[in-house]
């Protein structure tokens, strides 16, 4: 891997771990505002060409993943 394959991945692998936790904070205060705008800020990341010049990985695929993860995370 090049250095900057492994700069891209802690990039987004970073920005995965703070969606997570966002959305994980968002759906447990929905009337917090903070969370909501982190969320909507990080999958700004995920739709965007900066995204997409760092990797091959679809950012609505990765949006709809963490999603799924964390609404069962937070069902338990």
């Amino acid at each position: 891997m090049t250095p900057f394959e492994t700069l891209a991945n802690a990039i987004i692998e970073q920005a995965a771990k703070d969606y997570r936790l966002a959305l994980r904070y968002h759906f447990k205060h929905p009337e917090n505002p903070r969370y909501m705008r982190e969320v909507t800020e990080i999958e700004r990341f995920f739709r965007s060409d900066w995204y997409t010049a760092l990797t091959d990985v679809d950012g609505e695929y990765l949006i709809r993943e963490i999603r799924r993860r964390v609404r069962v995370e937070v069902a338990i």
